[in-house]
């Protein structure tokens, strides 16, 4: 009888993991019909949320939710593992950067050595998949800055181009593949290379089923889309209304209001150039891509898709470039103009109004926090 096959798919982050966990999540049933298992311990927990709990309690850590909440959870996700399924998915990107100490802890309880769990014969396979590194960072801080962190765009690639901070560590291939691949051999260790943006999601996802021995047919539903990135304006806007909360990280009331900030009608509708790393930056960008290229020579992976996806696009041409003088189209989200972010704020304020005109006022009441926050009064 042939081992059951468990794909361990640790990030990184800002890589499409959002969208791939959506698939798996949307297409759970067509998925086990094939063989193909995506575990969660309770019917009524959404998978996505159960892999985040269960990465928190391997990781040791407690936050994203009331205290105690992770606690346990990691051998809870491995009591549901079918043993009659093919094959597992387990996937959440906070495992990117875990400790050597940790890493031979998830595969050792993956691989069924965990007392009375299993015999040992379910073999383990790490999944990571990978994006250019100036599309990546520039993703990256767009997403702190939806968890609340207020450090300006500079600040952000200051502490990665002297390789500090979790994102940095979280992004870094040749560590975090050199980590989970220690005790692997090549052949059970998947580098899935993004894919450029005129490839769609469609190709990620078949490189990511490649990577799982599965037929991307066994998940034909497409989940709507997942974490989309924010343009520079409105980078900007959620950053100063991160700074005048006052907070690193938000409380649950601030927190939904945020969230329908972002939400349909909000910032993460683009109205502004899409972000990108500043000129000055690329340089360092391209010698990132290099240093991994030079890894994945030396260290033997399984590769889906193409490495040259992993290198920085190129500099657009200057016609094209947004000139940081002028306020109608901003380059730099630490340099946009007051006015542009109330203009802006001013912007989605008008939407989310008119979204929630029929409903119950709480809505109106939520979205003021545009308004407050803007005028420091938040």
């Amino acid at each position: 009888m042939a081992a059951q096959r468990v794909y361990l798919h640790v990030g990184a982050p800002k890589s499409g993991t959002t969208y791939l966990q959506a698939r798996l999540a949307a297409n759970a049933r067509s998925l086990a019909r094939r063989g193909v298992q995506v575990p969660t311990p309770r019917r009524t927990l959404p998978r996505s949320r159960a892999h985040f709990q269960a990465a928190l309690d391997l990781l040791d850590q407690d936050w994203g939710g009331p205290p105690g909440h992770a606690v346990g959870a990691w051998p809870r996700l491995l009591d549901a593992v079918d043993p009659r399924a093919a094959a597992v998915v387990v996937s959440h990107e906070i495992l990117a950067p875990a400790p050597a100490t940790v890493v031979r802890r998830a595969l050792a309880d993956l691989a069924g050595a965990r007392g009375t769990r299993g015999t040992g014969t379910r073999e383990v396979h790490v999944v990571l998949t990978a994006r250019e590194p100036s599309g990546a960072l520039a993703s990256a801080w767009q997403e702190s800055l939806k968890q609340g962190r207020r450090w300006s765009f500079a600040r952000f690639l200051d502490l990665a181009e002297s390789r500090r901070g979790w994102w940095y560590h979280a992004l870094d291939l040749p560590a975090v593949l050199g980590t989970w691949s220690a005790d692997l051999p090549p052949e059970r260790v998947h580098l899935v290379t993004v894919p450029p943006v005129s490839g769609g999601q469609d190709e990620l996802w078949r490189r990511f089923c490649e990577a799982l021995a599965c037929d991307p047919s066994a998940g034909p539903r497409r989940p709507e889309a997942s974490n989309p990135s924010l343009g520079v304006v409105e980078a900007a806007v959620l950053r100063r209304l991160n700074e005048t909360s006052g907070r690193e990280r938000a409380d649950d009331l601030r927190a939904q209001r945020i969230d329908t900030l972002l939400g349909p009608g909000g910032l993460e509708e683009r109205r502004s150039p899409r972000l990108g790393l500043p000129p000055g930056r690329r340089r360092w960008a391209a010698g990132e891509a290099d240093r991994w290229h030079a890894w994945l020579t030396e260290h033997p992976v399984t590769v889906h898709g193409s490495l040259a996806d992993l290198l920085p696009a190129p500099a657009p041409p200057a016609d094209t470039v947004p000139d940081p003088a002028d306020p109608a189209d901003p380059a730099d989200p630490d340099a946009v103009p007051d006015a542009v972010l109330l203009e802006r704020a001013a912007e989605v304020q008008r939407s989310l109004d008119l979204a929630g005109s029929g409903h119950v006022d709480s809505l109106r009441r939520r979205t003021r926090l545009v308004r407050d926050l803007l005028r420091g009064d938040g």
